[in-house]
């Protein structure tokens, strides 16, 4: 019986020193090309490389007007207006994979104006999940095995470009844990 339980005790280390490590900068240093390397056309039609970007922490989310998490929109303004002078990008992916943005581009840019006063940046509307997902949400899925599995799925890039963390859609934007996360890339 004591040999069955130092199993499970050597298991149970085994898993809380990789839980540990998953979301660690340490994993990140291996996952190869960065944030930085993508591209996307912006809400109204223009380029936007993340390129422009470079050595600044992105906070990277998809985005529905039709949601139930669409007011996150008030708290990830706030966060733009708190930490834009220490260099944090916000930066929403309208996406209707979850059937909630039917709208166009100018809709969805007039709809984020009227009711949330957005100033952050926005790309156009792109798939976040499945085959015709944008270039950098199969680059976090296939590097660090997430992706979004609805509206307001958060992902933090730090200043090397790499994924730091990941929050779900019922992580609201003014938790402690996203702050924490970004006051410690902004640093």
């Amino acid at each position: 019986m004591k040999l069955l339980s130092k199993k499970y005790y050597l298991l149970f280390i085994v898993f809380i020193f990789s839980a540990f490590f998953y979301n660690n900068k340490l994993l990140s240093r291996n996952v190869p090309g960065s944030a930085y390397d993508f591209t996307f056309k912006s809400i109204d039609g223009e380029s936007l490389p993340l390129s422009q970007f470079h050595g600044k922490p992105i906070l990277l989310f998809n985005s529905a007007s039709k949601c139930g998490f669409t007011s996150q929109y008030s708290g990830l303004q706030r966060i733009h207006e708190k930490y834009k002078g220490n260099g944090l990008i916000v930066l929403g992916v309208p996406s209707d994979n979850f059937n909630q943005e039917p709208g166009t581009e100018k809709e969805i840019k007039e709809f984020c104006m009227v009711n949330f006063n957005i100033n952050f940046f926005l790309t156009s509307k792109n798939d976040v999940v499945g085959e015709n997902a944008h270039p950098i949400f199969k680059w976090i899925n296939e590097n660090y095995k997430v992706k979004p599995k609805w509206n307001f799925y958060k992902f933090l890039i730090n200043k090397d470009g790499k994924l730091e963390k990941h929050f779900s859609s019922m992580t609201a934007p003014s938790s402690q844990n996203i702050i924490n996360a970004i006051e410690s890339v902004i640093n």
